[in-house]
């Protein structure tokens, strides 16, 4: 065999390797990121109008859904799905190329059209929260909870969202995600799951607090102290004022080592409404919830409520003053303040509280 053959045979073999190495590489990055489908966590993903296919698909690399950004272009050319729509799309990294770029150029139409629209109020409680998911979805309450209390799904959230801590599996709280589920309007799938649902809200409460990370972090208090603030707060007062007000009176009972004294606490501890009367033993309740027994000094074992972002700016920026106590007209929502005991029980009395 001659030089000149044993050259062509070399180079189609070099061919053929390289087309074999291109075509696996290619039906490569066709799979899906995770192999685990089912139990990995949903991707919010957001193509916005006009967005360039170019910028889609570095964004979906971006985002750990697809394994190749070439593929992707690849098969979009060959299989002319270039009519990508725009809107959010909820993705699951067990879903492959092919599953994920049919609802971009489909823009998901059939999903679209049976959605469920959800708002959480600020102030409600998590019970709340799952009274409404519950009557959105049909779910039964009990499932629910047992869900939202499940210790494995909570590490999985704990691992996933950095506000989060160990904290939330206390067994003497109540509710292990209350204060950190985001109050917002919502829009579901008819079909979504439980789990979609508290990953959605956690999101939301992940974006809002981007902003605040740093000021938390250097705070001196840590994540879930400044929750249960804010949840206080939240509770106490409404307008941005009275809210600072009642931060600063957190702090300096903090900082000299009295009870917080909070009659919401007190609810909360004995699972009471606001609208009713609490009894001298509700008030003396042994619990880590309730700050108006004298025994508990300092904070709540965590929050009464889902809060609002100016509740959480507020835990993070106290009123500058030297207010040790106040009274909440709860027929005004006013909050008044007071240095001392007695300014306190003159407003007291003249509220008639």
């Amino acid at each position: 065999m001659n030089k000149q053959k044993k050259g062509i045979i070399i180079t189609s073999i070099l061919i053929v390797v390289v087309i074999a190495i291109v075509v696996s590489l290619y039906f490569y990055g066709l799979g899906s990121v995770s192999k685990s489908s089912g139990k990995t966590i949903p991707v919010t993903f957001v193509v916005k109008p006009g967005e360039s296919k170019i910028t889609i698909v570095k964004n979906l690399k971006k985002a750990n859904l697809i394994r190749s950004e070439i593929t992707a272009y690849i098969y979009l050319l060959s299989h002319n799905k270039l009519n990508i729509q725009a809107g959010e799309y909820i993705f699951d990294r067990s879903m492959n190329l092919k599953e994920i770029v049919d609802d971009l150029s489909s823009g998901d139409t059939n999903k679209r059209a049976q959605t469920i629209a959800i708002t959480f109020i600020e102030g409600q409680k998590l019970t709340e929260f799952v009274d409404i998911i519950c009557d959105a979805f049909a779910y039964n309450p009990q499932d629910v909870m047992a869900i939202l209390d499940d210790e494995d799904f909570l590490k999985e959230l704990i691992d996933k969202y950095w506000f989060l801590s160990d904290k939330i599996l206390n067994d003497a709280i109540y509710y292990p995600l209350e204060g950190y589920l985001f109050p917002d309007t919502y829009e579901f799938y008819n079909d979504a799951s439980v789990k979609h649902i508290v990953y959605r809200l956690l999101d939301n409460t992940e974006k809002k607090l981007a902003d605040y990370k740093d000021k938390i972090l250097n705070s001196g208090y840590d994540v879930h102290e400044i929750i249960t603030m804010a949840s206080i707060i939240e509770k106490e007062a409404l307008t941005e004022e009275d809210r600072k007000g009642v931060s600063q009176v957190i702090y300096k009972r903090l900082e000299k080592g009295m009870s917080l004294g909070m009659d919401v606490t007190t609810y909360y501890a004995v699972k009471k409404s606001l609208s009713e009367p609490l009894t001298f033993e509700d008030l003396n309740t042994n619990s880590p919830y309730n700050t108006r027994n004298a025994n508990l000094i300092g904070l709540p074992v965590g929050p009464i409520c889902n809060v609002s972002l100016q509740s959480i700016d507020a835990a993070l920026n106290p009123s500058k003053t030297n207010y040790l106590y106040f009274y909440a007209d709860l027929a005004t929502g006013k909050v008044y303040f007071a240095e001392d005991y007695q300014e306190f029980l003159q407003y007291k009395t003249q509220l008639g509280g």
